[in-house]
């Protein structure tokens, strides 16, 4: 028995379509980037970027659980002092991008080095149910089946 490690020239790509509706952001967001890092694959090797491609529909239509709407806030800093800046999940998802949201929960379970920076440009989130990678045909996964607990009302 051995252990086979891929090396990048044979990765096989494929690409995943999500609709967000519905669905609780931190179970949509483990999801993700799973199949991003591919560790869904039987192929998995760590050190190179074998995971998927996965298109993200309805990101303005995702729910967190709880009092998290108004209590969970997303903090920045400016670089100056005093310049740290917060913001609510709900300015976020009813502002102009609420498709950050995504991104970041996303973002912040993916590993924090240049892997981690090329797994997420394979991550395409969108407002609204339109995309423009209909030509890739990506496979779709319904989250909300995989599990009850994934999708509320």
């Amino acid at each position: 028995m051995h252990t086979v490690s891929i090396k990048p020239s044979e990765v096989q790509k494929k690409w995943y379509l999500i609709d967000a509706d519905g669905l609780v952001l931190g179970r949509l967001a483990s999801i993700v980037a799973k199949i991003l890092r591919g560790k869904h694959k039987t192929c998995y090797t760590p050190h190179v970027d074998c995971g998927d491609y996965v298109v993200i529909i309805n990101a303005e239509k995702v729910h967190l659980t709880g009092k998290k709407l108004q209590d969970k806030v997303y903090y920045r800093h400016t670089g100056h002092p005093g310049g740290i800046k917060g913001v609510t999940a709900e300015k976020v998802i009813t502002g102009a991008h609420p498709e950050r949201i995504i991104i970041k929960a996303v973002e912040r379970m993916i590993t924090r080095n240049p892997l981690g920076r090329k797994q997420m440009t394979n991550l395409r989130v969108y407002v609204g149910s339109e995309h423009p990678h209909t030509a890739q045909q990506p496979e779709v996964i319904d989250v909300a089946a995989l599990n009850p607990k994934n999708k509320r009302n």
